[in-house]
């Protein structure tokens, strides 16, 4: 009966039948044709329930092969106890094999257990070189932010493939280990490996967002050696590396000498002038890309939006929000809000911001509240500002800063204090304003009142230095700055050590006449930093480049890109 069973169609055999009339005569060729059949009829539980029959059976004897099926039903229903019992079964019988061992580690690692799926890779280290499930670790430790976890893996692999590097460098990336991502880069070079395109890409993104202008240059500068073609992905990368170290000029040639028929290339070109506050250019460079046929897309807009609220573009980015919908038919996401809410904000129209946020077809966000609570630090307004904390779920050490200054500013300073107050009862700790400069290879971090550096003796006589040039140039320190109700002495001495003015001391102490100045910093600058930079920028007849949190500051001659409007 078994054998003419078999002969017919695998979707009308009754091999469930056969558990019933044969379980003594029942050996594995036979089961596993019976769990194959329910699983290519759509039935993985009952594959699974099957098996568990066939375990009563003595004369069962499940090899490989079987356990292959049955972890794919486990994967096809996402019933991960069962292959954990699976697992315990082929433990007990002494079965592993990559048909095996690769399915499972899967399981394991798309439903986040990664503890039972470093149980089962770690014995495998010691008869397998196949770097394949070493990098299913990775991705899994990767996937859930464990860097550190992965690195272990990573150390003990016995051989790293391409994809083995890669996954690191995109994950130390990704976690905001940026010079992590450039040493991991640096001893891929040094191996017997060849970078692809993916692993320059990360690498350049590394460089992107830790400033770090000579060692992106010099990647750039490999690419050309290697003959890496360049698609749409890395000369965005490129174009994206070079202006956010600073060279905007650098990100204008290579945009102008490559193929640009892809958006992303436009959009990244368009950011990146906004994040510099070239308004003008950012005009100019969108009609460009309608000539050229080019659609843009929901991300171009949030640029376009971005460039606007830089460079105090009202009427422009009203015209853009409004083609956006009703020529290009995007419909508007809270980034496209919040990028005209700021843009509204930082001219002024705070009631015109707060009634577009009151009537947006979605909820706003913190970012969107937050741009109007900036503005009213700026604009002095507390009429918004209890009203739009309030609207922030998860207040930020920044949200109760903005509000405390908002009341400083016009001297209530007992509800400052009593918004600092509410901050400490509710725990949350204050971001450190953060500045840092690469020189010679290296990255200089400096906090506000920082003396932790080895030159910090010369850093602070270096500074002094410049502040009494700067106020011999008619620098005043903007003492209303400070939120603490004390004497005008102490306000400007609480302004005298901040991160950035340490930053620029320490490339004057190490650098020659002339020298351009390049500083980033976490946070957004002050605007006492931004007008000492100035004045500075004159002193020392030198070029500085601020880049904050918001945006890049170019200082020259006395004078900044932004116009002072920020």
């Amino acid at each position: 009966m078994l054998r003419n069973s078999l002969q017919k169609p695998i979707c009308t055999m009754p091999y469930t039948n056969c558990l019933k009339t044969h379980p003594t005569r029942l050996v594995f060729p036979y089961a596993n044709a019976i769990i194959r059949a329910s699983l290519e009829k759509g039935s993985p539980q009952k594959s699974l329930m099957d098996y568990r029959t066939m375990l009563h059976f003595t004369a069962f004897c499940p090899d490989h092969r079987t356990y292959a099926l049955l972890l794919r039903a486990c994967s096809k229903c996402s019933d991960i106890y069962a292959a954990m019992q699976i697992h315990s079964h082929l433990t007990k019988l002494g079965l592993s094999n990559q048909d095996i061992v690769a399915p499972l580690l899967r399981l394991y690692i798309d439903h986040d257990r990664m503890m039972e799926a470093r149980e089962l890779f770690l014995p495998m280290l010691e008869w397998s070189t196949d770097p394949f499930h070493g990098n299913l670790m990775l991705t899994g430790f990767l996937k859930g932010g464990q860097l550190d976890k992965a690195y272990q893996i990573f150390k003990r692999m016995p051989v790293k493939d391409l994809v083995s590097w890669n996954s690191m460098i995109a994950g130390a990336v990704r976690s905001s280990h940026l010079k992590d991502a450039m040493n991991l880069f640096s001893r891929l070079v040094n191996s017997a490996l060849v970078p692809d395109g993916f692993s320059f890409s990360s690498v350049l993104s590394a460089c992107a967002r830790a400033g770090a202008r000579s060692y992106g240059v010099w990647v750039h500068q490999l690419m050309d050696e290697l003959g890496v073609e360049k698609n749409h992905i890395l000369v965005s990368a490129l174009i994206d590396m070079y202006a956010k170290c600073g060279r905007i000029d650098v990100s204008v040639d290579i945009f102008n000498t490559v193929k640009r028929n892809h958006v992303s290339t436009w959009n990244t070109m368009i950011g990146s002038l906004a994040a510099h506050g070239l308004g003008s250019d950012v005009v100019i460079l969108f009609r460009r890309m309608e000539h050229a046929g080019v659609v843009p897309d929901g991300v171009t807009f949030v640029a376009l939006l971005a460039a606007c609220s830089h460079c105090g573009m009202v009427e422009e980015a009203r015209q853009y929000f409004e083609a956006m919908t009703m020529k290009y038919h995007i419909t508007p996401k809270v980034e496209h809000y919040g990028a005209m809410v700021d843009t509204l904000s930082r001219a002024g129209l705070l009631d015109e911001a707060y009634n577009l946020v009151s009537s947006m077809a979605v909820k706003p966000d913190a970012v969107i509240w937050r741009a109007l609570l900036s503005a009213c630090r700026r604009y002095h307004q507390t009429k918004f500002g209890d009203v739009t904390i309030e609207q922030i779920a998860c207040q930020g050490s920044g949200d109760y800063t903005l509000l405390s200054n908002i009341y400083s500013s016009i001297n209530r300073w007992d509800d400052s204090e009593e918004v600092w107050k509410e901050r400490k009862k509710r725990k949350v700790r204050k971001i450190k304003g953060l500045s840092w400069v690469e020189l010679g290879g290296s990255t200089h971090e400096f906090k506000a009142g920082d003396r932790s550096h080895p030159d910090s003796d010369d850093i602070y006589r270096v500074l002094h230095g410049l502040s009494e040039k700067a106020k011999a140039e008619g620098y005043t320190p903007s003492i209303d700055l400070v939120t603490k109700d004390v004497t005008p002495e102490e306000r400007e001495e609480n302004l005298s050590f901040h991160s950035e003015k340490l930053a620029v001391a320490y490339i004057v102490l190490k650098t020659g006449p002339g020298t351009e100045i390049f500083v980033s910093k976490n946070l957004q600058t002050c605007g006492d930093c931004h007008e000492w930079i100035k004045i500075i920028s004159k002193v020392l007849c030198r070029v500085i480049i601020m880049r904050d949190r918001v945006r890049f500051h170019r200082f020259e001659s006395g004078c900044c890109s932004c116009k002072d409007y920020w």
